[in-house]
């Protein structure tokens, strides 16, 4: 047994009784540094691997702030944590243990909405954040031909994805809300963004043009806007332009903190792969779905679980290995679930970004980031 923990009791809580659910192995112990308790803002964490990352970080006695799109739905996270930690648990003071050990605050925040992130930003307390995880997404159902907007007038799933989470991330940094001595930033991301991935070929591939849309939107001021490039609204696209912009974001975003004197935060994207049974696809067809996510991580062996994309958001949040590491742009070849927790750091790694990605590093990021600035209002 390794110790990998105490609770506040200062009784020892071992490796398999804090992970017995994730039947984690002393070699990942190992790259993970528990003696300092972290604070972790992680939005999208009433489901999917937001919830799962929550899960696994709050059992390293670490602080989760669990910003939902609700009240209820954070609150109904933390109960779901709790109700896993008792079902695993094999021993009945074991678990009471743990769960008095856990340090979890549910909060809204509605990324659709800047005024609800305004609400949120406001209401927390002036300590700041060790790890930033902007995990929240969704994808409507890819054959959708009416165009959802969020209440300031943009397209609903990069208004989401992309531009709630872009202020959230300002008003966090205005605010002094993120330990600038080493504080980190992590962007879910997902290789859709790159036409040359095989997620990324199928359908109309993503790509932000000459950001027409996004610049008619700001010229006019309305800040309404259909697709980031102007054409015709496609559903399936508009999720790939999203996660796109996911990558842009976080590239010019280390470029600018890299700019800051005595600035030491480091963001990072990542593609936790092909999870199908996440709360993301709750548009979509539900019987597809199922079968679906059967025969891409059982049959084809293609997809990930939940649990490895979890585990993939905990290792950039907490990992020694990415310490000090910034601008990058994680990401594992499909089926790499069946490697476990072994796979973060081998076969999930720094990889390449789509082409245009890189392209952009020149003035097409930074032009991205102003406009996105000029849509929030900053």
């Amino acid at each position: 047994t390794y110790t990998a923990n105490t609770n506040d009791n200062n009784h020892p809580i071992t490796t398999q009784c804090l992970h017995h659910r994730f039947g984690t192995s002393p070699s990942t112990i190992a790259i993970f540094d528990d003696g300092k308790k972290k604070r972790i803002l992680i939005t999208g964490s009433n489901s999917g691997i937001g919830l799962d990352a929550a899960q696994r970080m709050a059992l390293r006695g670490h602080e989760i702030v669990l910003a939902c799109r609700t009240l209820e739905k954070a609150n109904a996270a933390i109960d779901k944590i709790e109700t896993n930690i008792a079902n695993d648990s094999e021993d009945a003071v074991d678990a009471n243990t743990l769960l008095k050990s856990l340090k979890l605050t549910p909060m809204e925040c509605d990324l659709a909405d800047l005024s609800s992130i305004d609400e949120f930003v406001k209401s927390l307390p002036n300590q700041s954040f060790d790890a930033v995880c902007l995990n929240a997404g969704l994808a409507r159902n890819k054959r959708a031909t009416d165009v959802a907007h969020t209440k300031h007038g943009f397209e609903l799933t990069v208004g989401t994805n992309h531009l709630g989470h872009f202020y959230l991330n300002h008003l966090l940094l205005r605010s002094s809300l993120v330990d600038k001595e080493g504080g980190r930033i992590v962007v879910t991301a997902s290789s859709v963004h790159d036409p040359d991935s095989p997620g990324g070929a199928q359908g109309e591939t993503a790509t932000l043009g000459d950001l027409k849309g996004l610049e008619r939107a700001a010229a006019d001021g309305s800040g309404r806007f259909d697709m980031v490039d102007g054409a015709e609204f496609n559903a399936y696209k508009a999720y790939k332009d999203s996660k796109l912009c996911n990558v842009l974001f976080a590239r010019e975003l280390q470029r600018r903190l890299d700019a800051e004197e005595g600035c030491n935060i480091k963001a990072n994207c990542f593609s936790p792969g092909l999870i199908v049974g996440t709360g993301l696809f709750r548009d979509q067809n539900q019987f597809f779905t199922k079968v679906f996510d059967v025969a891409a991580t059982k049959l084809l062996k293609v997809g990930e679980t939940t649990h490895y994309g979890g585990g993939a958001l905990e290792y950039l949040a907490l990992s020694t290995e990415v310490e000090g590491k910034g601008g990058l742009y994680y990401y594992s070849s499909p089926g790499s679930s069946k490697y476990g927790e072994d796979a973060y750091g081998k076969q999930f790694h720094p990889s390449e970004v789509s082409k245009e990605a890189l392209e952009s590093d020149g003035g097409e990021g930074k032009r991205f980031w102003e406009l996105s600035e000029k849509l929030v209002g900053i």
